[in-house]
């Protein structure tokens, strides 16, 4: 497979801020890619990038568990080449932030505490082209199994109203239908529960429903401005608009089932789409259809100050996706867990530079 057009091939003294930043816990990022790929390879993404590739870089991270300063640098320069990625349309690429909310929940549901989190529903059943119904919309990889086929699965205003009331999928119940529904943005959560025990979900699948934000519903109703979109303003025009929540809601019809998950390493976040635990500041959402799972990117927002650099110049590794994340210069940016995480996460709307590191072999054509 060659390598997309898309690339540009520059040098690493054309990438402004590659001296000054700090790459041990981008290595430390990838290096757990590098291990976990040997539990399952990691699918080639149609821009080129053969997974095999990695093989020389992998290899060495797996023998070296701590690398830092110039010999993490060095690590990089040895087994990458970067390669400027010019966006299709030839406009700028595009950068957004999330993160892993905490939150309050209950083990049961009380007066309070009256908002749930499911589990994957027994009916739920991943589809593709080779099982896919006659009239069932491309989009969708889940549906419903009925006894007359697969059929579109409920949607959040079916579920929120009930359809799945009384199959036992509750895992745990909040107080606010919003911090839940930033929950199924974000995809993961830490649980903060009223018995003193902190549980982790994460994502286990969807109803297959496109997603469609709020922010973009609310410009269009003529209650928020565009440039005034973030997390942070949302949530207060939900906060001014209780009685208005449903129905901003429910006009996202997409759905998150959860899954618990354990809190092994406090300062990292959530196992992710790449199988391996989300560093907070140095792993990136890409689109999985077009990019590799374990590229490094080196990402230039100059405009972006929430991270703390004075401007956004920082080796990053591919270590998640998600829907909304399209094209071949999209990145969503960790910003960790917790309530000072959201703060950065939720203004992070900023044009960016982005480079991928493609491995040498792919460029010098050995192996």
């Amino acid at each position: 497979m060659a390598l997309s057009p898309l690339f540009t091939k520059v040098s690493f003294g054309d990438l402004a801020g590659w001296q000054g930043d700090d790459k041990s816990a981008a290595y430390e990022a990838f290096r757990r890619s590098a291990v976990q790929s040997l539990v399952k390879p990691y699918r080639s993404g149609a821009l080129g990038v053969d997974f095999g590739a990695f093989a020389p870089a992998y290899d060495e991270a797996r023998r070296k568990p701590e690398l830092a300063g110039d010999a993490a640098r060095a690590f990089f320069e040895r087994h990458f080449v970067p390669h400027r990625i010019s966006p299709e349309d030839g406009g700028q690429g595009f950068v957004t932030g999330f993160y892993e909310p905490e939150v309050e929940a209950s083990p049961v549901r009380t007066d309070r505490f009256r908002v749930p989190l499911l589990s994957r529903p027994a009916d739920l059943v991943d589809v593709n082209d080779a099982d896919r119904p006659v009239g069932l919309d491309p989009y969708f990889a889940f549906g419903r199994a009925t006894a007359g086929g697969i059929v579109e699965y409920h949607d959040r205003g079916a579920i929120e109203r009930g359809a799945l009331d009384g199959m036992g999928l509750e895992i745990a119940w909040l107080a606010d239908p919003v911090d839940a529904f930033f929950i199924h943005v974000q995809g993961a959560a830490r649980l903060l529960m009223t018995d003193g025990t902190v549980k982790r979900v994460t994502y286990a699948a969807k109803t297959g429903h496109r997603f469609t934000g709020p922010g973009g519903v609310l410009v269009r109703l003529g209650e928020l401005a565009l440039p005034d979109v973030t997390m942070q303003s949302i949530r207060r025009w939900f906060r001014d608009n209780p009685g208005r929540i449903e129905d901003i809601l429910w006009r996202n019809r997409s759905y998150i089932f959860f899954r618990e998950a354990p809190v092994e390493d406090d300062p990292l976040g959530p196992v992710a789409a790449a199988k391996v635990p989300l560093t907070p500041g140095r792993s990136v959402a890409v689109d999985r259809l077009l990019h590799t799972f374990g590229t490094p990117f080196f990402i230039e927002a100059p405009t972006l100050s929430a991270f703390g650099d004075g401007g956004f110049s920082r080796l990053m590794i591919a270590q998640d996706t998600g829907s909304a994340i399209t094209g071949p210069a999209r990145g969503d940016l960790f910003a960790g867990s917790g309530a000072e995480a959201g703060e950065i996460a939720g203004v992070v709307r900023h044009p960016a530079a982005f480079c991928a590191f493609i491995p040498r072999p792919l460029v010098e054509g050995v192996r």
